[in-house]
């Protein structure tokens, strides 16, 4: 089993609706430390230039790694990085989308970029369970589950599927199409194997 960490992201506090899975770590990117504490977990490592995580949440930190508030890389971006250098390659993202829409698309796309592409990233947002796929992803879903597969950074290349009501076989599919959208899930396992591209696949349960 590859070592598992937690990730919580500032803005909004996020809304769960499932347990998150056992982790031996838990990051806080800035205010998401704040976030972590409001659902009982301790932090191990706080991180990010520290605008916005409240003075209670910054005392309770047990490691604190603060960057300039002048920095080319995101507060999540710093979180990943920390993660990986830890021997974490297996790491959930607990946030939000709402706040600032800027934030949350730059979030999306920085956890689909290649420099991560070491790293098995599950999301967790508004409800919502998300994977990013580089390569092969199967997981156990319920039956009637909807599923959407999106293309980030360009086209996804030799997209295959099982367990999918409307199944691919080897297609493309582009970045910026509705095609990925609403498909349902008809066998409780399904697969997703990508031959080149990122995809970014969410499921409703």
């Amino acid at each position: 089993m590859m070592r598992h960490t937690l990730i919580f992201l500032g803005g909004p506090a996020p809304a769960l609706t499932a347990p998150l899975p056992p982790a031996e770590f838990v990051i806080a990117a800035d205010r998401g430390g704040d976030h972590a504490l409001a659902l009982g977990y301790s932090v191990d490592l706080l991180v990010g230039d520290l605008d916005s995580v409240s003075a209670s949440g910054r005392l309770a930190a047990i490691e604190i790694e603060q960057h300039p508030v002048d920095k080319d890389e995101t507060d999540l971006e710093l979180a990943l990085a920390a993660a990986e250098r830890r021997g974490f390659l297996s790491i959930t993202v607990v946030g939000s989308l709402g706040g600032r829409p800027d934030h949350a698309l730059g979030n999306l796309l920085a956890l689909a970029a290649q420099r991560w592409a070491g790293l098995a990233i599950e999301i967790r947002v508004a409800g919502a369970t998300g994977w990013v796929v580089h390569q092969d992803f199967c997981r156990t879903l319920p039956e009637g589950s909807s599923v959407s597969l999106l293309a980030l950074g360009g086209p996804a290349v030799g997209v295959q599927t099982t367990g999918l009501r409307w199944p691919l076989h080897g297609e493309i599919l582009p970045s910026g199409t509705g095609r990925g959208l609403s498909n349902q899930v008809v066998d409780n396992q399904i697969t997703v194997k990508v031959a080149s591209g990122v995809l970014l696949l969410w499921a409703l349960t």
